[in-house]
């Protein structure tokens, strides 16, 4: 939907004004990858890419908070003190506890009135939710002159989701909407926030993200008690090693410790994912510098591995759809994105054999899931920002 549409709606929903409504955009990002590191203080790898939320908003004469979205049904017109409860799982508690961060900073916000418009897929992976938590912090910093700089407007669309919808994520998704650049991908440490961009020349590559469609909701998944099990890890771990977070072990420190958590054959796994995704990471990033895609993606798979067998975050969708692409014609490396328990593979593919890849998954993906898949062909873009005429 172009904006004219969306003024064209928002002045319908919301009525004319001689202030008219202004425009923000924060992308979705996919994960290339270093996944279920980033809570753990350790290095991920994503990009922003070209889906994403588009918000119109106008501040209000009025102190309610007025939402709507052209995605959902439903809209909320709330007081102050309405807007400082959680509302079961609907989307409106992402802007809403961006607002509580607001109100916790000691900054009065007036009223507003919003139109949110995203084609993110939710559910997917791709951080729907990010986009739309970073794109109301920015958004309410620039039209209330709050001043605020993007690293504490990061923080804040991240403790929103800690705080208020109850998701232990760590800081990667919100970062990576913020800061992305266009044709880069960025080597976050999670723990620092130290960033480096790193150029992704693909040449006649290309990203292709497949949508398992297999739904999950990250508030009702197992994602909470992931984040449980390697708190438990590193608390066994910190009493024998120096270490305040997992992501600080070598490969061979944890092996060498690995009788601290001899009970707790889980709690070991969930930490050697983290310590050996850490190290891929690196080693990812110094094969793009050589460029080297085909070491990179033999990492990927590699990654998928560690995530369906020591994180135990795959479903069989998602591990039909990197068996497929592993024995299709140039597709270089292939993993789930993001947390898991469904959404996407991310693929790396030559660009000549995309249609072959998405060919061979329409053909064997239902077959052997019940499910139909869909796919995106995705760039490297541009984090949040105010799209002005």
């Amino acid at each position: 939907m172009d904006n004219s549409e969306l003024s064209r709606q928002f002045s319908e929903r919301y009525g004319e004004s001689q202030s008219p409504a202004r425009v923000f955009y924060a992308p979705g990002r996919v994960n290339l990858i270093g996944d279920h590191t980033d809570y753990n203080g350790g290095l991920v790898f994503p990009c922003a890419i070209n889906f994403g939320t588009t918000l119109l908003i106008r501040p209000s004469q009025k102190r309610a908070i007025q939402l709507a979205s052209t995605n959902f049904d439903l809209v909320a017109v709330l007081s102050k003190d309405q807007a400082n409860q959680k509302y079961g799982d609907h989307w409106i508690n992402y802007p809403l506890g961006v607002v509580q961060q607001f109100d916790k900073a000691g900054i009065d916000l007036g009223g507003f009135e919003c139109l949110f418009s995203g084609n993110v897929p939710n559910g997917a992976g791709l951080s729907s939710s990010a986009s739309v938590s970073v794109v109301t912090a920015f958004a309410l910093n620039e039209i209330f002159n709050c001043g605020l700089d993007p690293l504490t407007l990061v923080r804040m669309a991240q403790s929103a989701e800690n705080d208020f919808v109850g998701v232990q994520c760590g800081v990667m998704d919100q970062y990576a909407v913020t800061m992305g650049q266009c044709d880069h991908a960025m080597m976050l440490d999670c723990e620092t926030l130290a960033c480096e961009q790193v150029p992704l020349v693909l040449d006649d590559h290309a990203i292709v993200l497949i949508n398992s469609n297999q739904r999950r909701e990250l508030s009702e998944s197992k994602y909470n008690e992931r984040v449980s099990e390697t708190q438990l890890a590193l608390e066994k771990l910190s009493k024998v090693t120096d270490v305040t977070t997992l992501a600080q072990l070598t490969p061979r420190k944890l092996s060498d410790n690995r009788l601290v958590l001899a009970d707790s054959d889980t709690a070991y796994r969930r930490a050697r994912h983290v310590v050996s995704e850490h190290d891929r990471v690196q080693r990812a990033v110094a094969a793009l510098r050589n460029n080297d895609l085909h070491a990179f993606g033999a990492l990927m798979y590699e990654s998928h591995q560690s995530l369906r067998d020591d994180y135990d975050v795959s479903s069989e969708p998602l591990d039909a759809l990197v068996d497929i692409a592993r024995e299709t014609k140039g597709v270089l490396g292939a993993r789930l994105t993001g947390a898991g328990f469904g959404g996407c593979t991310v693929n790396l593919v030559e660009k000549n054999q995309v249609q072959l890849l998405l060919d061979r998954v329409e053909t064997h993906y239902q077959q052997l899931t019940g499910l139909s898949a869909n796919s995106y062909q995705i760039t490297p873009s541009e984090g949040v920002r105010e799209m002005r005429s």
